[in-house]
This record gives C-alpha cells, structure tokens and sequence, in this order.
C-alpha cells in the first residue's frame, strides 16, 4: 500500500463547528439557531447544541432576541494571528509611509482560496473615506489586490484557479467573462500593477501591486484606496509608481531576490507604472 507520508484525521464534530464558525465570520449581523441550520443543513437540534458550546466557550456570543455573533475568544484569536504574520510585521513602515505620503487608505492582503483578505489596515485622515475592516475577503477578479495576484500566479496554476471563480457581477464595471478576466489579468502583468474602477464597489478606487515572496511567488499584495472622486485618472498615474515600489521594498524585506529575468520584469513593471495605467482603465 502507497504512503504519502501524511496521514489525515477527521473529527466530524469539530469540523462541524468549525464550519459553522465560517458562517459567522460572514454574516455581519449575525445568525439565528434556525438560519444556521438553513445554511449548514444540520438539524435545528443539532445546531443548537453546537451553539450552546461556541457561546459557553466565548467564542460565539448571543443576545436576547437569540441571535448570535462570534465572540470574543474568535478576536483574541485573530489578533494573535496577526501578530505571527512576519508579512504583516515587515510591511508596516511602508504602509505608513504610503499613508503619510498619500493620506488615503492602505490595505494589505493575503491570498485565501479564491479570495483577498485584509490583513493590515491604515486609514486616511481625510474626513471622506473608505469603510473596510481587517479580516473581510474580497474577490480577486474584481479588485486591484485580487488581480495583482491573478497575475503574477504561475500559469498552470492560473490555468487551474481561472476556470473556479465564480465571475459574480458586483457593479457594472466587474468583468463579465473569462475571456475578458483573462485579458485583464495579461494587461496587470505586463503594467506590474493593476486598478479597481468601481469594480468591486460603485465609488471607490484603487490602484495595487504585488508583494514576492522568499520562493518568487506572489500571494500578498497592498493597495491604495480612496473614494472615486479623490482618485480621477491623473492620480492613479501619480499614486500607482509609489504603490509598486513599496511593494518591491517590502518583497526584499520578505527575502525575495529575483533571478535576472524577473528582476528585468520587475524593473519594467516599474517604469511602466510611471508611465501610464493599463489600456482599460479609462475613466
């Protein structure tokens, strides 16, 4: 008999519950007993069980109309995540600087599945601005952080990830596509950077760049963002250099040393960058 040298234990009930803690991670309003059973398939009476141990434990907590929300043993948890994200640790000074020199909103990401999830957030001190919170995913074909990671994926990985988006139209500027998904994701590997046009969110934009790794792999990126009328043409062009250098800083920050190819793709990503935004982006 073959041995892969991993074995695999699966605790149904505690993959249960587990399951049933991602529901509540996106249900910002929280859950009922009779909606949680809707949406994991579970009896009622299973469901309330589970619920009962994820509030004794705090890391669910209820209210008197019997609605539930994670608790504050998930935030503690969270935190603590976070704070063993070297990514997260070596980015922070050029994420304040972008912020300080910008004064708009800086979000870093990770790549999660077929999602971008905020990792570290600086907010803008201007009175108009964003609403985002660290810990929500965002999808990666419609939003700037998603598609820099879109684009600088291997091919065969592209090949395989591209065909499983699910291409939900979130506004009228969202591809439609795979066919124009992938025409976007060529035009953000040749510019080394690319831009959300409302794409995601009707009036905000932003404009992000990729983060390597160690091993040349690019599964972070950081963004700048603001609401749509901060960010007219002319200063994505100005703003989208600065993005891609302290994306290049925070790279070699994470150890990565790219071989001479990619050292000359990243140069031209670069000069590009100073130069104008890719074709679509029209305003």
């Amino acid at each position: 008999m073959a041995n892969n040298g991993k074995r695999t234990y699966n605790i149904t009930a505690l993959q249960r519950g587990l399951k049933l803690l991602n529901l509540f991670a996106k249900a910002e309003r929280g859950l009922t007993a009779t909606q949680v059973a809707k949406l994991s398939g579970l009896p009622v009476s299973t469901v309330h069980r589970f619920l009962m141990n994820l509030d004794s434990s705090g890391f669910l907590t209820s209210t008197g109309s019997g609605n539930y929300h994670l608790g504050i043993a998930c935030f503690s948890l969270g935190q603590s995540a976070l704070g063993h994200l070297d990514i997260r640790r070596l980015s922070l000074p050029y994420l304040r600087e972008l912020n300080q020199r910008t004064r708009e909103t800086i979000h870093l990401t990770v790549r999660h599945d077929f999602s971008a999830v905020y990792v570290e957030k600086l907010d803008s001190p201007e009175p108009l601005r964003i609403f985002s919170r660290i810990g929500a995913a965002v999808p990666l074909h419609c939003t700037a952080v998603g598609k820099v990671m879109l684009a600088f994926m291997t091919p065969e990985e592209l090949a395989r990830v591209l065909p499983q988006i699910e291409l939900k139209r979130l506004t009228e500027n969202t591809v439609s596509n795979l066919q124009e998904l992938q025409a976007e994701v060529e035009r953000v590997r040749r510019a080394g950077y690319a831009c959300d046009l409302e794409e995601n969110e009707l009036h905000i934009r932003c404009v992000a760049a990729p983060i390597w790794d160690h091993t040349g792999a690019v599964n972070a990126s950081l963004s700048i963002t603001g609401p749509a009328v901060r960010m007219p043409m002319t200063r994505l062009r100005q703003l989208a250099p600065l993005v891609v250098q302290a994306g290049l800083k925070i790279s070699r920050e994470m150890g990565f040393q790219a071989p001479m190819a990619r050292r000359n793709l990243v140069l031209k990503s670069w000069s590009a960058a100073r130069q104008q935004l890719p074709a679509r982006s029209t305003a």
